[in-house]
């Protein structure tokens, strides 16, 4: 079980907001000292989250003038780089490395409005990207993010999944080859579900800052989050169980699925299920992220 972030991860050891601030100053209104004396955002403030957000991925990985939409998803950018840096390593043991003939070619499923995996993968390994997306708005903002960073804008290709039930189908073209996907599925089944999640997140985190009292409405997202960004139909079970089925009809065009599991309770059946499709070989890393911990599965056919 790991404890830490990956070795590899510039964020092991937390946040410099001088010089992330000195990157991106609009950071610095939102700067202020914690609870422990140790200087700090209010992570249930999504103005602070996506400041911060854009401040570390221009200061360590040069990307320029990232933005999502008011309401879309602002992941936290230690543990998605993180994931990037396992697939790393998965893809090494099975002696595929990027090289100048051969670039290592990432599918990144449901990339959403920050196309945060693909934007890593490219910048800090250097992978060929294509991001897949039933949204065309969030397509849209991360295409505008992409024309802003020229060199990128090479690297990351953009698909739209036409097709709400659909995974793989629709976008991996006839004879294309991919190393790996990556995804992050959607947590929750319902609206109500993530309302509820995130009136507990909110109250965790203001209880860590000293604040003891309990918010009674029910607060924005703080990480934001569209419809498809957080819940589907049949919650993160039934995206992993369309995910392993649709795989096994795209075996010989990708090399390694790999998805993060969020609920512990989904890792055995999502297995289960991997091994009666006919996987060759199934791999999870847990990665703890906070207070919580996640889970790489990856399988290769």
């Amino acid at each position: 079980m790991n404890k830490a972030f990956h070795p590899k991860n510039l964020h092991n050891e937390g946040y410099n907001f001088d010089a992330l601030a000195l990157a991106f100053p609009a950071l610095k209104k939102h700067v202020k000292p914690n609870k422990y004396g140790s200087e700090s955002i209010d992570f249930a403030d999504p103005a602070a989250v996506k400041a911060l957000n854009s401040a570390l991925l221009k200061h360590h990985y040069g990307v320029e003038g990232w933005n999502v939409p008011d309401g879309y998803l602002c992941p936290p950018i230690p543990g998605r780089v993180d994931y990037i840096h396992y697939a790393a390593d998965l893809l090494s043991s099975a002696g595929i490395v990027a090289s100048d003939s051969r670039p290592v070619r990432m599918l990144d499923i449901g990339t959403g409005a920050n196309g945060i995996y693909s934007l890593l993968a490219a910048q800090v390994h250097g992978w060929q990207c294509t991001g897949t997306e039933i949204d065309p708005v969030a397509l849209k903002n991360l295409a505008a993010v992409l024309d802003k960073n020229e060199v990128l804008k090479h690297m990351i290709d953009l698909r739209l999944q036409r097709d709400k039930r659909k995974i793989f189908e629709g976008v991996i073209k006839p004879g294309e080859r991919f190393d790996l996907s990556v995804c992050n599925p959607p947590f929750h089944a319902s609206q109500k579900e993530a309302m509820r999640s995130n009136l507990r997140k909110v109250n965790s985190l203001a209880f860590n800052r000293g604040d003891k009292r309990s918010a009674k409405v029910q607060p924005a997202l703080n990480f934001g989050g569209q419809k498809n960004e957080l819940w589907c139909e049949g919650g993160e079970s039934g995206f992993l169980q369309t995910m392993v089925n649709e795989s096994a009809m795209f075996a010989r065009q990708c090399k390694w699925f790999t998805t993060l599991i969020s609920k512990a309770e989904n890792v055995a059946p999502a297995k289960r299920l991997i091994r009666n499709v006919g996987a060759r070989d199934i791999l999870e890393v847990e990665m703890e992220q906070g207070n919580k911990t996640t889970r790489i599965v990856a399988w290769t056919f």
